[in-house]
């Protein structure tokens, strides 16, 4: 097959925890041909979704790991799969990607399919199943905010649509700081901010547990640094071996559905003791880590998936 990869640039990645490295490298080893491009390569020309970027060869050495062809233009109708992997924020050069790459559909596979990307951002399918998740608000009015506080004392707040960790915030019930930092992000985001109920088990790790079509293939535990309320692994957050709960199959039994018929193929989700955080369709990482605690080829798996959709 023809597969492109619509990622940040892959000069920077780490190889060794970065998860669209480890699809690419099986990829490649799978026998298929890979293309990288940057987001700022994707284009609509006269009725073509068309990307100039590089034909790609990847390889186990850091530094040296990426062979770039000359730079080309390609028609991503020509491609069987489409690899939709940049990391957010989810602005709107990101919808704006996910509205092009979603007119090859009938053409060509965008993983994950780029309609429900646009439609299911992190923190806000969680909102579809509140039995799962912690008490939740999501307001640009301080006043909620306030209120949601004096109802739940302890509370994270984070922007809407950021990632890896960035401006996520723990404040004590009787944090002053509340109004100060409504006002920061209000300076820069005409955003809302989401609100949760601080979880005290998320000082023994938040969980990762990645899904394949709608199935769990496992977990990894991701432990915050000590003076860290954040468990990110892009913050310092340690990642760790861990089984799927009970509770953990639970939660994937009643979202694992929706995740399938939307195709959100890869897909990882947060769980904080017996809650459901947040469910990454962007671009979710863990894939080695959970490769190298479990020793599967979670990879494969993926690609199985993939390559089934389109037999």
């Amino acid at each position: 097959m023809k597969i492109a990869f619509q990622m940040d640039p892959i000069g920077a990645v780490d190889i060794n925890a970065d998860s669209t490295f480890r699809l690419a490298e099986e990829a490649q080893a799978r026998g298929h041909e890979l293309f990288f491009y940057l987001p700022d390569q994707l284009a609509y020309q006269e009725g073509r979704i068309t990307a100039r970027g590089h034909d790609l060869t990847v390889r186990r050495v850091q530094g040296d790991h990426a062979d770039l062809g000359p730079l080309r233009e390609v028609d991503l109708a020509e491609f069987d799969v489409v690899w939709l992997r940049q990391d957010p924020p989810f602005d709107m050069h990101y919808i704006t990607s996910t509205h092009l790459l979603d007119r090859l559909k009938g053409k060509t596979l965008v993983v994950n399919d780029p309609f429900w990307v646009r439609n299911y951002p992190e923190k806000l399918l969680v909102l579809d199943f509140p039995e799962l998740t912690p008490p939740t608000a999501i307001a640009r009015d301080l006043q909620t905010l306030r209120e949601f506080r004096d109802r739940h004392g302890d509370i994270i707040l984070k922007p809407l649509y950021g990632n890896g960790g960035a401006g996520v915030f723990k404040l004590a019930q009787a944090d002053g700081n509340l109004a100060s930092l409504h006002e920061l992000f209000a300076s820069f985001s005409r955003e809302p901010l989401i609100v949760q109920k601080y979880l005290p088990d998320v000082t023994k790790g938040d969980k990762r547990v990645i899904l394949v079509d709608g199935r769990p293939v496992g977990a990894i535990n991701r432990v915050p640094a000590k003076g860290e309320t954040r468990s990110n692994m892009h913050v310092g957050g340690r990642p760790e071996k861990i089984g799927l709960s009970a509770r953990d199959q639970e939660i994937c039994e009643k979202i694992g559905p929706l995740l399938r018929d939307k195709g959100q193929v890869c897909v990882g989700i947060d769980v904080i003791g017996d809650y459901l955080t947040e469910i990454n369709v962007t671009s979710p990482t863990g894939i080695q880590e959970l490769e190298r605690f479990d020793g599967i080829n979670v990879a494969e798996k993926i690609w199985q998936a993939i390559e089934a959709k389109l037999a």
